[in-house]
C-alpha cells in the first residue's frame, strides 16, 4: 500500500512539474507579447517607453475630437534623435539616405540633432550631435514616421523592411499619405488618439478634457533652458512647456529641449504634448489616402492660446519637414484582462499545489 502511495505521489509530482514548466513557458511567451506594448520596449536596436491610454469608448470634446473606441499605447516621450539614429544606422548602414530618411538640415541646422559622416564605418554613418541625443527628432516628414513604424513593425533590425508592414509606401516620399494596414503593430496615432492622449482627463468615459496637455486650462508658463538644452522645469512637472522661444541655448533664440524636462505630463503620462515640437498625426486613420496629414501640440516658438491649445490643429502636406515638427508613435494595447506574469505563475503553481494536496488526502 505504501509503495503504491509513493509511486502515485512521484508520478503526480512529475506531472505537476511538467504542467508548471508549461505554465512558466506560457507566461514567458505572454511577456514577450506584452514587451512591445506599454512600459519599456526593447525591440531589435530600438528602446523606448510607452504609456497606456485607457477609458475606451469615451465621449468626444466640444471640438469634436478625442473619442476613441479601444485602449491603445502611445510613446511617453517624443521620438528622439538617439532613437532616430538607431533607425538610420539599422536601415541605411551604408549611408545611401534612401527615400529621403535623412534631411541634410539635421546636420547643418543648429536645431537639428543628427550628423552624417560618409567615411564612417558601415552601421555608424549617422550619429547624434553633442547634447542632442535626448532632444526630439525634427526635420522629419509623415513618410519618415511611417517608415519608422514599418521598421518597428518588422522587428527593428537591419533586415527589417521600412517600406511595408504598418504602411505600404512603395518608395513614396511625397504625394498622398497612405492608410495604415489593419494589422499594424506600431503606427502614427490618429488625430483622435493623439488628442485623447494629450487632453482627456481620464478615469471614466465622460471625464472631460483639459485645454492643454499639462492637466490645465491655463496657458503653460514657458520654460528656459540650461546650457546643454534641458528644460528648466526638469522633473518637477507642473503647468510648464517649451513655448514662445524662451528656451535659448546653443546660440539659438528658442530651441528644442530634452524630452520630459519641460513640465508635467498628460493624464495618461505622456510628456511634451504641449510645446517642444508639434507632432504628426494620421487624421482619420483608416479613411482614404489624403494629400494632407495632421500636426498638433504647439512647438518651441508657438505663443498664445491660438497656436498651443487643444483648439489648434494643422493639416500640412505629408512630405513637410522643418525644425518645429517631430512625432511619436502608438501601438494597440495588450489585453488589460491578462494578469501580470508573476501573478499568473503564483496562481498556476498554487492551483497545482492544491490538486496535489487533494490527491494525497484521498490516499
Amino acid at each position: 500500500m505504501r509503495r503504491f502511495e509513493f509511486t502515485s505521489w512521484r508520478s503526480t509530482r512529475s506531472r505537476v512539474l511538467s504542467v508548471a514548466a508549461g505554465a512558466l513557458a506560457a507566461v514567458a511567451a505572454a511577456s514577450m507579447v506584452s514587451a512591445v506594448q506599454a512600459g519599456v520596449v526593447n525591440l531589435g536596436s530600438f528602446s523606448g517607453e510607452f504609456v497606456t491610454v485607457g477609458d475606451p469608448n469615451n465621449t468626444a470634446d466640444t471640438t469634436t475630437y478625442g473619442a476613441v473606441s479601444q485602449t491603445f499605447d502611445i510613446m511617453k516621450f517624443e521620438f528622439t534623435n538617439q532613437q532616430y539614429v538607431q533607425f538610420l544606422n539599422s536601415v541605411d548602414a551604408t549611408g545611401n539616405k534612401t527615400n529621403g530618411i535623412y534631411n541634410e538640415l539635421m546636420g547643418t541646422d543648429a536645431r537639428g540633432g543628427i550628423s552624417f559622416t560618409s567615411g564612417a564605418a558601415a552601421g555608424s554613418k549617422y550619429a547624434v550631435k553633442t547634447n542632442m541625443g535626448n532632444k526630439p527628432v525634427n526635420f522629419v516628414s509623415w513618410f519618415d514616421a511611417a517608415r519608422v513604424s514599418n521598421w518597428l513593425h518588422n522587428g527593428a533590425t537591419s533586415a527589417a523592411s521600412m517600406e511595408t508592414g504598418a504602411y505600404f509606401l512603395n518608395n513614396a516620399t511625397s504625394g498622398n499619405a497612405v492608410t495604415p494596414a489593419s494589422g499594424a503593430k506600431f503606427f502614427i496615432p490618429t488625430e483622435n488618439q493623439w488628442y485623447k492622449s494629450a487632453y482627456y482627463k481620464g478615469g471614466s468615459t465622460n471625464a472631460g478634457y483639459w485645454k492643454y496637455g499639462t492637466l490645465s486650462d491655463t496657458l503653460p508658463t514657458s520654460v528656459t533652458a540650461t546650457s546643454t538644452g534641458d528644460g528648466s522645469q526638469g522633473n518637477r512637472g507642473g503647468n510648464f512647456a517649451n513655448l514662445s522661444n524662451a528656451a535659448d541655448w546653443n546660440g539659438q533664440n528658442g530651441n528644442v529641449t530634452t524630452v520630459g524636462t519641460n513640465g508635467g505630463p498628460s493624464a495618461y503620462g505622456a510628456f511634451d504634448m504641449t510645446g517642444n515640437v508639434q507632432e504628426w498625426n494620421d487624421l482619420g486613420g483608416n479613411t482614404v489616402s489624403l494629400s494632407t496629414r495632421g500636426t498638433r501640440g504647439g512647438r518651441y516658438n508657438s505663443s498664445g492660446e491660438a497656436f498651443t491649445a487643444s483648439t489648434s490643429r494643422n493639416t500640412p502636406a505629408p512630405n513637410t519637414e522643418n525644425a518645429q515638427t517631430g512625432f511619436r508613435l502608438a501601438s494597440l494595447s495588450s489585453d488589460p484582462a491578462v494578469p501580470e506574469p508573476s501573478m499568473m505563475v503564483i496562481g498556476t503553481l498554487f492551483g497545482l499545489g492544491g490538486l496535489v494536496a487533494k490527491r494525497r488526502r484521498k490516499k
